[in-house]
């Protein structure tokens, strides 16, 4: 009897947690609007790089004058990695402006497809098989 209920229990653990980066991840479709592409140019307040996706906060100088905080989703850590990013490629106070899409409900908050650096040096920040337009799985 407690062989069985062990079982059942390692069980309803493994349901659970194999479901969680399931529920975690979201398709480009669910959050973006392909229809509201975004160039904005801001600078770097901090970058995180949490899974399932890295975010940029940048702050952007709106049309009235005000400073805009946006958040830009990118890629994931691994991913960003893998096309030489490091911890260091985006330290606070650097301008940069970033192109992608806004999110559907028109908040400062972006999915991030290209960084241009003063320098005119650009690296791609987004994810690839999310549907995204543009969503080219060679990019680097």
């Amino acid at each position: 009897m407690r062989t069985k209920l062990i079982r059942v229990i390692a069980a309803g653990t493994l349901l659970v947690a194999s479901a969680a980066p399931v529920i975690a991840h979201h398709s480009f479709s669910a959050e973006f609007d392909p229809n509201k592409p975004v160039k904005i140019k801001g600078t770097v307040v901090k970058m995180e790089w949490i899974n399932p996706h890295s975010w940029i906060y940048i702050d952007v100088m709106g049309p009235d004058g005000k400073v805009e905080r946006w958040v830009v989703e990118g890629g994931a850590p691994n991913a960003l990695l893998r096309r030489g990013w490091t911890k260091n490629s985006l330290p606070p106070g650097v301008e940069i402006t970033v192109e992608g899409f806004q999110a559907k409900d028109g908040a400062y908050r972006a999915n991030g497809r290209d960084i241009t650096f003063p320098d005119g040096t650009k690296l791609f920040v987004g994810s690839t098989g999310t549907g995204a337009p543009d969503d080219k799985k060679d990019r680097r």
